[in-house]
């Protein structure tokens, strides 16, 4: 089992809302953290994307030129996107 170092932090957050969650027994720590977690997963996949744009260019480039290496036996409706 992995255990999660946890630290603590402050956050602030709109009143009426904290007190919605309260009211309801949200844990706001756990959506707080659930959250961050997804936006740091958003923010790394975008930094990837925006790193190797380059490479995904000049792939598009070349398959445009010379098709797609696997086209004869690509299957489904796409398939015949790639067939010159």
């Amino acid at each position: 089992m992995t255990t999660v170092t946890k630290r603590k932090t402050s956050l602030t957050l709109n009143a009426s809302t904290l007190d919605a969650a309260r009211e309801f027994g949200v844990n706001v720590s756990a959506v707080a953290d659930k959250a961050l977690e997804q936006a740091v997963a958003a923010a790394r996949q975008q930094r990837w994307l925006d790193e190797n744009a380059d490479a995904f260019a000049a792939q598009a480039e070349w398959h445009e030129a010379n098709g797609h290496p696997l086209a004869d036996i690509m299957m489904g409706p796409a398939g015949e996107t790639w067939k010159a």
